[in-house]
């Protein structure tokens, strides 16, 4: 499909799905009232090993999907959005009133005969979608950023969008104003004039920056420096209408490739999910571990504070294999990581496996210590977005695609858990939410 058609379409399909009244009961027990989710139409799970892209006789597309009941029945509205799940399952967020979705795109669309991954282009593109009518979603502006987009973040007040970008030549952080339904005028901030810089060999001296994220505040933000094992914190301040960033305490060491990152709740810390990959390996095999990921902890100084702005990682846990996504329950007890473990290797391989897990650990709001509760599977390839549903009774997980023989049941979607409270609390698998091809994140809001 040309670019223009993932522009220009501005009517969304509004599909009932018939599998059910399964998946309508699953939708109806959740906790929220937007559930919008993201899907890949070039890539399949093995696209990572081989290099190759879906057939284009598949018809797959890259697809934001927004999910919602009528009469009963689960209606799946479908708007064509580019995206790229070669990015930080970052690349989608709702505001909170759940009015609009935004989203980026880390590679552009396939162009015409395209057939392997170095034939997408660089992606440059900022997409806002108005979700007013949830069963016709359409798009509402479009703004032009720095190539190679890898994850964003809303503001608490829903009034603008931070992004981070890898070009060449420098990794920068964006912050996009949106008002009115329209993109104003974008703010561009290179990391090594902020204090983060590196002296390695190679594209920004060896820095890439994975992951932003808002302070519950809206007076901070964090980017992660997975690349140099460690996490920024700039203060966000406004001068003659224009905003400024500057650091905020010190950068704090954590595990090795801190992928992604959450604020808990109460702004009291931040927590990443530190993935592990080998960047110097040239094969899947070598760059993806073979050992659990881990999760850190860091406790930030006292927003207050005027001098002595001290952070400190105070903890840390394993999870399992190939951690991504990654998620904070709304009261701050849980944590929880979506594990794609071996299921994107070759199926005649020795790392395949059929089933991913979900990681589920607590978190003492006091201290800040994690302890692990458990590791709970299911089958499919490639998940990596998660969310807790907003009264944290429920966990979904992003699944990219089903295995060959798993059938419809098992095809790509939403895997839905319950979360057990009280002594002995764990997830409980209740099932999936069927999805188009390539889903890969997912965001909610109670608007």
């Amino acid at each position: 499909m040309s670019p223009a058609f993932f522009l220009l379409a501005a009517a969304a399909l509004a599909i009932p799905v018939a599998a059910s009244a399964t998946s309508a009961d699953l939708l109806r027990h959740l906790s929220a009232s937007t559930i919008v989710t993201v899907s890949d139409g070039d890539f399949v799970g093995q696209t990572y090993a081989t290099g190759r892209l879906a057939p284009a006789a598949a018809g797959f597309r890259d697809l934001l999907s927004v999910l919602s009941l009528k009469d009963g029945q689960l209606v799946i509205a479908n708007l064509p959005v580019s995206n790229s799940v070669t990015a930080a399952p970052e690349i989608l967020a709702l505001d909170r009133q759940g009015r609009t979705a935004f989203v980026t795109e880390r590679l552009g669309p396939r162009p015409e005969g395209g057939q392997t991954i170095r034939d997408l282009p660089p992606g440059n593109r900022l997409f806002a979608v108005d979700l007013t009518d949830k069963g016709q979603p359409r798009l509402a502006d479009t703004a032009e950023i720095a190539p190679f987009p890898e994850a964003l973040a809303v503001s608490p007040d829903g009034s603008r969008v931070a992004l981070v970008s890898n070009t060449s030549e420098a990794s920068f952080v964006q912050l996009v104003p949106y008002h009115d339904g329209r993109f104003r005028e974008i703010f561009r901030f290179n990391l090594a004039d902020l204090g983060v810089e590196g002296a390695s060999e190679g594209p920004r001296g060896g820095v890439t920056a994975t992951n932003v994220q808002w302070h519950p505040s809206g007076r901070f933000i964090a980017v992660n420096i997975n690349t140099q094992n460690r996490v920024a914190f700039f203060e966000v301040a406004d001068r003659e209408g224009r905003p400024e960033l500057q650091l905020w305490g010190n950068m704090v060491e954590v595990g090795a490739d801190p992928f992604v990152g959450r604020f808990t709740p109460d702004g009291r810390f931040y927590i990443t999910s530190d993935w592990g990959r080998n960047f110097s390996a040239t094969s899947l095999e070598g760059r993806v571990p073979d050992r659990p990921s881990a999760i850190s902890v860091i406790r930030l100084a006292d927003p207050s504070a005027s001098r002595e702005i001290r952070h400190e990682r105070i903890s840390s846990a394993e999870t399992d294999v190939a951690s991504e996504g990654l998620a904070v329950s709304p009261d701050g007890r849980y944590v929880a990581t979506v594990n794609m473990r071996g299921t994107a290797f070759p199926v005649d391989g020795e790392r395949f496996q059929r089933e991913a897990t979900v990681t589920l650990l607590s978190l003492d709001g006091e201290t800040g210590a994690l302890t692990k509760i458990g590791d709970y599977p299911f089958e499919g390839v490639l998940p990596e977005g998660g969310v807790f549903d907003l009264t944290g009774d429920h966990f979904l997980a992003t699944v990219f695609h089903g295995h060959e023989s798993a059938g419809e049941a098992n095809g790509p979607g939403l895997e839905v858990f319950r979360l057990v409270k009280g002594n002995n609390p764990g997830l409980q698998r209740l099932g999936r939410i069927p999805l188009p091809h390539g889903v890969h994140h997912v965001d909610l809001t109670s608007g």
